[in-house]
């Protein structure tokens, strides 16, 4: 397996999904530990630093990347096995920012009501007990939370010469906040543009479902993956396996569209699982699908449609690929 390792300099991180020259070239199978920056852009460092006044909204989910993967061509489907995620700082940072938030009124649902206070919430790692340590803000509660690393951001370029903001989750990936975007399991993204153009950021230190106050503990990140190509099987959304779960994404507003899209991608997985008419699929996916919230706070927000394995026959999605990764990660 070749191995690469890139921790970019401030000036070589992006802003958007698309737009963006390839920082390295890859081969297909390629193993990469990858470095990225909390979405914050490491501006909040303190309880005593507000959004409001720290944060820019232009630099803010920074990613790493793009890398450009050679073979990668429209119509491929891109498959990105997350082998590890660790914490890259001793803390992480979360906070309201005003007018952003799932329990809120935002641009988009317009209320008449003050902002939330701009508050922020620093969240110290016990790396011996594999915490992150709450304490409040308005009164003296403290509790010790499992470390439960994700990534926020996953994506490729989209098609036709789109650039679009790292806050946005859509076809291509990009924002989509899952919790299942965590060490062991394998995304699969459809290919846009030639090299597929992909990035990574927006750790996360622990998320729950939702993301309700429109930040999760925000960290820097290393991150190991390992990169394979597909040939001429791109999926309509995101993807994702894993070793009990198969998963769609679907990212819109309002978010029963965004239910409706992971849901029909799964009956479209379902059908090439199993060989099924589109209409078996579907009322198989009723009575056995779970929907979680990924998030309800940004550009578009994300479901996730997932199905357990274990209630069906035993098939390989594409070829393997996800038990073949496994594979090659023990052997790391």
């Amino acid at each position: 397996m070749e191995f690469v390792d890139y921790r970019p300099s401030r000036e070589q991180l992006v802003y958007t999904f698309g737009g963006a020259k390839p920082s390295l070239v890859v081969q297909p199978g390629t193993v990469m530990k990858l470095w990225s920056e909390d979405a914050f852009n490491q501006a909040l460092t303190s309880v005593e630093d507000f959004s409001s006044e720290k944060v820019d909204l232009r630099f803010v989910n920074p990613q790493t990347g793009p890398f450009y993967v050679v073979g990668a061509e429209p119509g491929d489907a891109l498959a990105i096995h997350i082998v590890d995620l660790a914490p890259a700082r001793t803390w992480g940072a979360s906070a309201t920012i005003p007018f952003f938030g799932g329990l809120t009124s935002t641009d988009r649902t317009a209320l008449l009501q003050d902002p939330l206070p701009d508050t922020t919430w620093i969240y110290h790692l016990d790396s011996a007990r594999n915490t992150i340590g709450f304490e409040s803000r308005f009164g003296d509660f403290q509790v010790d939370l499992p470390v439960e690393p994700m990534l926020g951001t996953i994506g490729v370029a989209p098609p036709g010469g789109e650039v679009r903001s790292s806050l946005v989750p859509e076809r291509f990936g990009g924002n989509m906040d899952s919790p299942e975007v965590k060490a062991g399991s394998t995304i699969y993204l459809g290919v846009n543009v030639e090299g597929a153009l992909f990035s990574i950021g927006d750790g996360h230190y622990r998320q729950g479902e939702g993301e309700a106050c429109g930040t999760a503990v925000e960290g820097a990140m290393d991150s190991t993956i390992i990169v394979e190509l597909i040939k001429g099987k791109a999926p309509a959304w995101p993807r994702i396996e894993t070793d009990t779960h198969w998963m769609a994404v679907g990212s819109s507003r309002p978010m029963e569209d965004s239910w409706r899209i992971g849901q029909m991608e799964m009956v479209r997985w379902f059908s090439e699982l199993f060989g099924l008419h589109a209409m078996d699929a579907y009322q198989l996916l009723t009575q056995t699908a779970q929907a979680p919230i990924a998030n309800a706070v940004d550009a578009n927000y994300s479901v996730v449609v997932k199905a357990a394995k274990s209630l069906f026959p035993t098939v390989n999605a594409y070829d393997g690929v996800h038990a073949d990764l496994r594979s090659r990660t023990a052997r790391l």
